[in-house]
């Protein structure tokens, strides 16, 4: 997977932030064909967010428009392992629906392989036992391990436990401790750029190509406008920066 993405070894690690990295991801996965979507509203509507309780993330596998949707409403470094679970899904050609127990063992067969390539895809075993042995004895190796990859504390503890790296209980009580500091700080994500956050939430390919063909008049402006949800200037002004030329 990470040959047929481009991807090196020690790439996340040379990328600045999560965001970049969950944008890196995304870009490389649509160059090979798939639509990798990342929305946490319906639509443009910051008043009907989408529950990262209800899912994280799914995977439609049609052969000539494969889909990964990424819950936006989740953490940046949870989106980057949701990301990589449903790539796993398409490469397989079974469709998904993810939720927080994908990070857990016992599912499906499908689910558990999935999760593997997601975890070697983002933390190949080989660079996280090399990098385990400098971080192993800080106070908060877990969270150093997730810098690194761009993944979340609990999936660095989740894959340090899977390389027997950790016993159960060292991960469960960091798992804890963890969750239940997310819950205190209750940390909420910044709006950003509104037109390059259209890239991500509609999908970069797959808004070329509605814009495509409202240019060539294979579909009408107004069905474009409802399958990017986008109306009027505010239409144009991105179609602009997608670099088309709307009349």
């Amino acid at each position: 997977m990470r040959r047929t993405l481009g991807l090196d070894g020690g790439w996340a690690a040379g990328v600045g932030t999560w965001q970049d990295a969950v944008r890196e991801l995304r870009r490389a996965i649509e160059q090979l064909g798939a639509m990798a979507v990342i929305n946490g509203v319906v639509e443009n509507n910051t008043h009907r967010p989408l529950s990262v309780e209800e899912f994280r993330g799914f995977a439609l596998t049609d052969p000539y428009a494969p889909l990964i949707f990424v819950n936006g409403a989740d953490a940046k470094s949870a989106q980057m392992f949701t990301l990589a679970h449903e790539l796993a899904h398409i490469w397989l050609g079974k469709e998904w629906l993810s939720g927080f127990e994908a990070l857990f063992p016992g599912g499906t067969d499908v689910e558990d392989w999935c999760n593997r390539a997601a975890a070697e895809l983002l933390a190949p075993e080989r660079e996280v036992r090399a990098r385990w042995q400098g971080v192993r004895r800080q106070a908060r190796p877990f969270e150093t391990l997730a810098r690194s990859f761009k993944v979340s504390p609990i999936v660095a503890a989740r894959r340090a436990l899977d390389l027997n790296l950790v016993d159960r209980r060292t991960f469960f009580d960091f798992y804890e401790e963890y969750v239940n500091r997310e819950r205190r700080s209750g940390t909420k994500s910044t709006g950003g750029n509104f037109y390059n956050n259209q890239n991500t939430r509609v999908g970069e390919l797959f808004a070329t190509q509605v814009l495509r063909a409202a240019m060539e008049g294979r579909i009408g402006f107004k069905q474009a406008y409802d399958l990017t949800g986008l109306r009027g200037g505010t239409f144009q002004k991105y179609a602009r920066r997608l670099g088309a030329d709307l009349p």
